[in-house]
């Protein structure tokens, strides 16, 4: 029986429960069932799901294929692997006033006027010339540019040494500065493969190989690595908080995470083999993370359920002690001799004193905007969390049972409904209404519908309010997360198109000039004009970095 059939059936008995008695004690008993009947189901769904995972590894592991993935031309009823939810969240948007849209159309740079002429025998005598009406084609010319230079060439007897003029600055390997320049806007720009863009080079008469377009999407770009860090540093100083989201990437056939830190100035890549909270810190930090034991490392230690004893044996070593990495490795040694043991306690001391070194540094952020993951704890002074990320939760949520459905949809359009008085409030905020937000908090996540499921989500709502109305407090925070997702979003397009990175340069070159095509596009700088820019060694351009600085010192200023 599918779960259509199952549906079916559910809801046929289901629906005479009302009709088929009036006990209030056999009625909680079939709801009782009904709900037992939906946990089991998708049990069933999510072993089925393991078991497909299962047998596809196994085939592959025999050098066969797994399960293709085939998309279904048409949504099934029972389909729900679309947890969107712009559909509840587009009645709450701000929307224009009416009159106010704005027209699409924009101003386009006139290059070259022609005027055209007319046959004037086909005119009819009375004709009269009212002028002209002029109409505006948009084009584009890819020429191809070989340049010869004559390098004037000296040879001294004396010295045994030969002088030659130098080439202008960003010509050198063969290639102009405006090939090298194509070559990186269409592959990280514009999403073109390594062998499409050597197609398209071959086309317009260039003989490139593969190799040499590799190196010019990997190699020597210490002026771009320099421009990442200054503009994350601009980034963080920008903006009083801070997005993080994180997605798959693969290194070298394994599987490595892209982590993603930004505001509405910059964003900014990270590729590391782990997502966990000392991965974490150690971006934060920017790479120069350290670790502190000290009386707030311990306290953090012992809320993290460090042992006693081990607590004791660190009290011993207390006194703002800041350790390297291999420092800390040491300490462990000697208190965890045998090395195959004791791994949560060991991990315990280095996040508690990673954690404790990083607050007390000036890379702390104050305010952190991320999903309820569990390496986001203790990261920033505020942590809030994602209203879309919770509502994708209830989404998740696929019940058999009509009546389910129904309280599912009904709570849905109170949970959105709430959400937009929360964008209303961060408008014009108030103590006032603040503390009626809160108590209807209170109030909406703390109902029972007699759906199980929905229930337990609903309670575990409640449990995150702390971080959820932080925006009462704080009304500058955004309700969601979505700069990063977007962030990551395009890490995963760039994933679907080249797979993944082969080397460490490489990959420290994806972020790098990931960073800066997404902040150039925040920002609204040509990156084509922004690249050769600096591949031609021009420098005229200014930073990033400084446009960062400008914008946020001019919103500033304006309010």
């Amino acid at each position: 029986m599918n779960r259509a059939e199952v549906r079916k059936t559910l809801n046929t008995l289901a629906s005479g429960i009302d009709d088929a008695t009036a006990d209030k004690n056999v009625r909680a008993i079939l709801n009782g069932l009904v709900n037992l009947v939906e946990i089991l189901i998708d049990k069933v769904e999510e072993l089925e799901n393991k078991n497909q995972e299962l047998n596809n590894e196994v085939n592959r592991l025999k050098g066969e294929q797994g399960k293709p993935n085939i998309r279904k031309q048409k949504k099934e009823p029972d389909d729900n692997t679309d947890h969107s939810s712009e559909e509840h969240r587009k009645k709450h948007k701000n929307k224009p006033p009416r009159g106010s849209k704005r027209k699409n159309k924009k101003t386009v740079v006139i290059d070259k006027r022609v005027t055209c002429e007319i046959d004037k025998n086909m005119l009819p005598d009375d004709a009269q010339f009212k002028g002209y009406e002029t109409r505006v084609f948009q084009g584009l010319k890819i020429l191809r540019e070989n340049i010869e230079f004559s390098l004037p060439t000296y040879y001294s007897p004396s010295l045994k040494k030969t002088f030659i003029a130098k080439l202008p600055p960003g010509y050198h390997g063969e290639f102009t500065p405006e090939i090298r320049t194509l070559v990186i806007t269409l592959y990280r720009d514009s999403g073109m493969t390594q062998p499409a863009i050597a197609r398209f080079l071959k086309t317009m008469g260039t003989f490139i190989s593969a190799s040499t377009i590799s190196c010019m999407i990997t190699e020597k770009h210490d002026v771009f690595h320099e421009e990442k860090e200054a503009i994350i540093s601009a980034g963080l100083k920008a903006s009083p908080y801070q997005h993080m989201d994180d997605t798959s990437c693969r290194v070298n056939g394994k599987n490595q995470y892209t982590h993603v830190l930004c505001n509405s100035y910059f964003t900014a890549y990270f590729t590391r083999p782990k997502k966990d909270r000392l991965t974490l810190l150690e971006i934060l930090c920017r790479g120069e993370l350290k670790f502190m034991i000290n009386s707030d490392s311990l306290l953090l230690m012992e809320e993290l359920g460090l042992p006693t004893k081990r607590i004791i044996e660190l009290k011993k070593i207390t006194g703002n002690n800041i350790l390297t990495s291999d420092e800390l490795n040491d300490l462990l040694q000697q208190i965890f001799t045998n090395p195959k043991k004791h791994s949560t306690n060991r991990r315990i001391i280095r996040e508690a004193s990673a954690i404790a070194y990083y607050q007390a540094s000036e890379f702390a952020l104050d305010h952190l905007i991320c999903d309820d993951a569990p390496q986001f704890n203790k990261i920033a002074k505020h942590k809030s969390l994602c209203w879309i990320h919770e509502g994708r939760h209830y989404k998740k949520l696929n019940p058999l049972f009509v009546g389910h459905q129904t309280l599912l949809d009904n709570f849905l359009g109170q949970f959105w409904d709430y959400y937009g008085e929360l964008l209303t409030y961060r408008e014009t905020p108030s103590a006032a209404s603040a503390k009626l937000l809160s108590k209807k908090f209170d109030t909406l996540f703390s109902i029972n519908t007699g759906y199980d499921a929905l229930d337990e989500r609903i309670a575990m709502t409640l449990r995150k309010k702390e971080f959820l109305l932080l925006v009462l407090a704080f009304p500058f925070l955004l309700l969601h997360n979505n700069p990063a997702e977007l962030g990551a979003r395009a890490q995963a397009r760039m994933r679907d198109i080249n797979l993944q990175t082969i080397s460490e340069n490489g990959t420290r070159t994806k972020d790098t000039f990931a960073t800066i095509v997404q902040t150039a596009r925040k920002l609204g700088v040509n990156i084509y004009q922004y690249i050769y820019d600096r591949v031609s060694e021009k420098f005229e351009m200014p930073s990033l970095a400084s446009l960062i600085d400008q914008k946020a010192n001019l919103l500033l200023n304006s309010v």
